[in-house]
């Protein structure tokens, strides 16, 4: 016999009001998690414990000297010059 999904809401509820503020925070971030596709797979992604490389440490040594000296590029400008509309971006849809 399948639950009475109404019923099964309605005890949520009752157990969501009868939690303390601070553990409240906890079951909405839990909430979000599972409702939210995206959110669950960055959860369950794994942690990047690759370590940087010299190579990589010189690059970003690069760019932040770059930065101190020169104003960042406005993403509208890259996305231009990359022959793309930002409305294009927006659309995107992954083809996979």
């Amino acid at each position: 016999m399948e639950p009475n999904l109404n019923q099964e809401r309605q005890q949520a509820h009752a157990l969501l009001d009868m939690l303390p503020a601070e553990k409240l925070n906890a079951v909405r971030s839990l909430l979000e998690v599972m409702v939210d596709p995206v959110s669950r797979a960055l959860a369950n992604a794994p942690v990047d414990d690759e370590p940087i490389t010299e190579e990589e440490e010189r690059a970003i040594a690069q760019a932040r000297e770059w930065l101190k000296h020169n104003p960042g590029i406005p993403f509208e400008q890259v996305v231009a010059e990359l022959g793309f509309t930002m409305e294009e971006v927006k659309n995107y849809q992954d083809p996979s």
